[in-house]
């Protein structure tokens, strides 16, 4: 099997590109509470690269994660999926 499909992918909205070939892209997730099981939503910001700078704040987009390109970032973005 290829080594570049067995990358873990996930799609999130921006919130941040305010730096230079970086966003910030919020990974939504849901679970269930242990005790009292109601399904509730666990949000994490990860820090992904974006050589092109195409993606602005509210698009949707797939990531791909590769190997550390910085301290933080450890995500690269494959595509835009939908523009805000």
């Amino acid at each position: 099997m290829d080594q570049r499909a067995r990358r873990k992918e996930r799609t999130g909205i921006v919130i941040s590109n305010k730096m230079e070939k970086s966003i910030v892209v919020r990974l939504t997730r849901t679970t269930k509470h242990p005790v009292y099981k109601k399904v509730i939503r666990k949000n994490t910001k990860v820090m992904v690269h974006d050589e092109k700078k195409e993606a602005k704040v509210g698009d949707k987009v797939r990531i791909m994660e590769v190997r550390p390109i910085s301290k933080n970032k450890n995500w690269l973005l494959a595509e835009v999926l939908k523009q805000s």
